[in-house]
């Protein structure tokens, strides 16, 4: 006999018992990002891979290790996505929209080939964020605004906003030299990563997590004592108005982001309350991308949060003010007159109130096991329908979860009533 097929390990199936959590942290970032004037844009989940080697960098560990790349019947290179920036770059400028500046979103998976985690998945799922045409500090401050709002909105509270600049491409460069000379100097206490990332991505050493490293790392030269006056002039601005804004913030001199598109502003907001991957949401500004790709020369500034590790966050929380998933009513019905014109009512009060949750039972049964199920379901009115209730154009109401009297309503007043009690006008 033939084993069960199962999920693919670190590709994870999201059960209706979670989706409310879902839904709540989808539904909100919605409605902020309306508040804010981004629109929506969708895009393929996979890629040439070109694109990705082109954009994040052919020495990062993404490209070197973690993409999900096959030759297709073409002979074509393909990539499932990684990650989204890239890939939002590559549809503005294929379908024209750089002609004016660009406020986007997206939301969907992106795939990693890494070692399964809490908190990292081969799977997992991303809300990204990105403006185009905008290159001053204003912009970024705006981002980091809307981020701080979606916390407020869904009662996260332990996350704490870190930041840094790359500066411009020339004193990056000048500082990777800088860099070089210094961890050249100090081979002893570099371990394989860092040897080989020494000078293909020597940027990167610093956001090494191995304890016997970090001594060495404090001890590295600081990029932000090496930021060209522009950059500096720049993340001076972003600081005064986060403090304007009442943002608190850390400057995170070794916070440089695992994609060689980055420059000047990077930021990220992290917790401790998920171990080590602590990281919830991270972007910054890639003014540079576009002409990577093939464009015309674009600023650009974006974000990216996981969703998945949101969503622990959210099931961490006591209260975490989740909308009600029970039904309203539970609408009981037996014998064949009373299942069709029970349908069709069903119908008629959706058509009238469109926020009305109505269960509507099916397969048979007796009244007996059709109000276990109704019970069940936790829906807080059983709407009973029986063949006398049709003869008099009437409907029982009984009270699920409060110690009140049954009630009989005409049908033609069901509707009034359910607004009523559930307030639904």
């Amino acid at each position: 006999m033939s084993k069960n097929i199962q999920a693919i390990r670190g590709m994870n199936d999201i059960l209706p018992e979670k989706i409310l959590y879902w839904q709540h942290l989808e539904n909100t970032m919605r409605r902020i990002l309306n508040a804010y004037g981004y629109q929506e844009i969708r895009t393929p989940i996979m890629e040439k891979t070109e694109l990705f080697q082109r954009s994040i960098g052919e020495v990062t560990d993404i490209v070197e290790k973690e993409m999900y790349s096959f030759n297709d019947r073409n002979g074509d290179s393909l990539t499932l996505r990684p990650e989204g920036t890239a890939s939002c770059v590559r549809a503005s400028i294929e379908n024209g929209l750089f002609n004016q500046t660009q406020r986007l979103w997206y939301m969907g998976p992106m795939f990693r080939h890494e070692r399964p985690q809490k908190g990292r998945y081969r799977q997992f799922h991303q809300i990204g964020v990105e403006a185009y045409g905008l290159q001053e500090a204003d912009i970024e401050a705006e981002m980091i605004f809307m981020t701080a709002r979606l916390w407020r909105a869904l009662g996260l509270k332990d996350l704490a906003l870190q930041i840094n600049s790359l500066g411009s491409a020339a004193a990056r460069a000048a500082y990777r030299d800088t860099l070089v000379s210094y961890f050249s100097a100090h081979p002893q206490p570099l371990d394989e990563d860092s040897q080989r990332r020494l000078h293909t991505n020597p940027l990167r050493i610093l956001d090494s997590k191995n304890p016997e490293m970090q001594p060495l790392i404090a001890a590295a030269p600081r990029l932000l004592e090496h930021l060209d006056s522009d950059s500096l002039t720049h993340f001076e601005q972003l600081q005064q108005l986060l403090t304007a804004a009442g943002i608190s913030f850390q400057i995170n001199p070794r916070l440089v982001r695992g994609l060689d598109y980055y420059n000047r502003t990077v930021f990220e907001w992290v917790t401790t309350a998920l171990g080590a991957q602590g990281t919830v949401c991270a972007g910054g500004r890639y003014d540079g991308l576009a002409e990577q790709i093939g464009g015309k020369p674009m600023p650009g500034v974006g974000f990216a949060m996981g969703l998945e590790r949101l969503v622990a966050l959210l099931e961490e929380q006591e209260n975490p003010n989740l909308p009600d998933p029970n039904p309203h009513a539970y609408l009981l019905m037996a014998g064949d007159k009373s299942l069709q014109t029970g349908l069709l009512l069903a119908e008629q009060l959706r058509d009238a109130l469109p926020n009305l949750r109505l269960l509507s039972h099916c397969g048979g049964g007796s009244f007996k096991s059709q109000f276990k199920k109704a019970d069940k379901s936790g829906a807080y009115l059983g709407l009973i329908l029986g063949e006398e209730e049709v003869l008099q154009g009437r409907i029982a109401v009984k009270y699920l979860r409060e110690d009140k009297p049954q009630e009989s309503l005409l049908q033609t007043e069901l509707a009034a009533f359910l607004a009523a009690y559930f307030k639904l006008c």
